[in-house]
């Protein structure tokens, strides 16, 4: 008889322990896939800027002979931008902040960019000009938008994995906290406006 419960109380913890398992086991893997499709969609968004970027030095290029090193360097940028890509399941730290800093530098390339089109009031009125920029800005916005998700996915990630007991099978099973995008250098200081 003590055999018999004792073999009864085994099974019933093996079972509810296992029965644990595959319930957290299978809520970390729908937030693991979670932040995939997250990053997939801010990798989506970049792309399309990436896209958007040829046609808009091109529509430049015929305004402004004289901008040549300013389209150079958008150019470059955008070369650097689109080589530096990363599969969800590399999403690391470092891997993070080599994509965000080549992000970040083709950011800044267009903005100057679009800087010296103020020079050029026959450019700033061209209506397929004014097109891309406009997408562009639109762009701009969605990239935003996913990267937030992202972060508020990784989030939700990173706590579950860290929560006890999921901790324990997080562990496991190999779970790994994700990265998250941090503010570019010196983003915390207020610019200076001088008038």
């Amino acid at each position: 008889m003590k055999i018999l419960k004792k073999i009864i109380a085994a099974f019933v913890i093996v079972t509810g322990m296992s029965g644990l398992t595959s319930c957290n086991y299978n809520s970390l893997v729908e937030q693991q896939q979670g932040v995939d499709q997250a990053w997939a969609q801010v990798e989506n968004q970049y792309q399309r800027r990436a896209d958007l970027i040829p046609n808009l030095v091109n529509t430049v290029k015929g305004y402004s002979q004289h901008e040549e090193e300013t389209l150079l360097k958008v150019t470059e940028a955008r070369a650097k931008a689109t080589s530096i890509t990363i599969d969800a399941d590399n999403l690391t730290e470092e891997n993070l902040a080599r994509f965000q800093e080549a992000q970040n530098e083709l950011s800044g390339a267009l903005k100057s960019l679009l800087a010296v089109t103020e020079a050029y009031p026959d450019l700033k009125a061209n209506e397929n000009f004014m097109n891309l920029q406009a997408q562009l800005e639109g762009t701009e916005n969605r990239i935003a938008t996913e990267r937030q998700r992202y972060t508020e996915a990784v989030r939700d990630y990173n706590t579950a994995i860290k929560k006890f007991p999921t901790t324990i099978y997080a562990g496991w099973f190999g779970f790994t906290p994700k990265p998250q995008f941090k503010a570019e250098a010196g983003a915390e200081k207020a610019p200076e406006v001088k008038f």
